[in-house]
């Protein structure tokens, strides 16, 4: 085996955690330097894993670090920043979902990326998830005949703390860029069909941030309703409903396993044992990388500009949409 691929990493949040565990059951790339703002979570994260580079700047690790790509895992707000950052010194990008707040944030990285063929991506980990593959080959298979109806739902009651990040506008939050992307990119990257129309209602809080979403996506021969919120537990499931029966998923962005419900068979279940679902995504950044591509085909630059085209939709909708006030509903 050859040198193994550097990975630094900005921010030290809980989810550079979970990315730390899966780079080390790779077998093939290490945690190099790591980087946070706030004093001390850098330095942490590095003692419990072994990461010998700590730095309180962003732009110092770039300037001193020999790496091979860099995950970004701080808050919405920052992404773009720190993504054109590192295109400055023409390093690699994989980046925590919503990448973007607006379509012009993603076009501006992604042409950019694209003029230096520097490699950029989403980490949209749920696309890379061994049950996305299955299922979309039982939909190629036919074995749920034509799928004209699917729901993905994602909810859960967040903490109503004006100053987190669920709640925070000026941290990116909102439940478009945590919750919405995901079921608006399993649809899409499991039908592989083009969208037509999104109906959009939304709740928005006095915060100034989305709390819940209701969509009606339609696509070529297909209705899609998706729906996020960070108001109540939905049950977090996804079903396709085809003429010949159905596929489900519970947990459809992190979970393991899948079911077929093919009419008149024995329900069929497909079930991955990875105990780190992070591996995936790593390993397509590691290969895409080594290969000088400049995009995923997982998921490629026009999955994160029509999602941050599907934000700026939602962001319309302010004005007219319910609002609530957060205060009231603290509990």
């Amino acid at each position: 085996m050859g040198e193994k691929f550097r990975f630094g990493i900005m921010g030290a949040g809980n989810i550079t955690r979970q990315f730390c565990d899966a780079v080390e059951r790779t077998k093939t790339a290490v945690v190099a330097a790591v980087a946070g703002r706030t004093p001390g979570k850098a330095a942490k994260l590095a003692e419990e894993f072994q990461i010998p580079g700590v730095y309180e700047d962003y732009e110092e690790m770039l300037k001193k670090e020999q790496l091979d790509a860099v995950y970004i895992a701080v808050t919405t707000n920052a992404h773009y920043e720190l993504a054109m950052l590192c295109l400055d010194y023409r390093m690699p990008v994989l980046c925590e979902k919503a990448m973007f707040r607006t379509y012009q944030e993603a076009k501006t990285v992604f042409d950019r990326s694209e003029e230096l063929g520097v490699f950029v991506m989403e980490g949209m980990w749920s696309r890379f998830l061994p049950k996305m593959a299955v299922i979309r080959r039982w939909i190629a298979q036919g074995r749920i005949g034509d799928v004209t109806m699917a729901q993905v739902d994602i909810g859960f009651q967040a903490p109503r703390d004006p100053a987190n990040r669920y709640f925070n506008r000026e941290l990116g939050g909102g439940a478009m860029y945590d919750l919405t992307v995901y079921c608006y990119d399993i649809l899409t990257g499991l039908l592989e069909k083009p969208v037509k129309s999104v109906d959009i209602q939304t709740i928005w809080t006095d915060t100034d941030v989305d709390a819940a979403e209701l969509l009606q996506v339609q696509m070529e021969g297909c209705l899609g309703r998706l729906a996020a919120s960070f108001l109540t537990d939905l049950g977090d499931k996804a079903v396709l409903f085809g003429s010949k029966g159905r596929i489900e998923m519970k947990n459809p962005h992190y979970g393991q396993d899948c079911w077929l419900y093919e009419d008149g068979q024995e329900p069929e279940m497909f079930a991955d044992d990875q105990e780190n679902g992070f591996v995936y995504e790593i390993q397509e950044v590691v290969d895409c990388v080594r290969r000088g591509d400049v995009e995923s085909q997982v998921a490629p630059h026009r999955m994160t500009l029509e999602a941050s085209r599907l934000y700026d939709q939602i962001l319309k909708t302010k004005e007219t949409a319910q609002k609530i006030t957060l205060s009231s509903i603290i509990g």
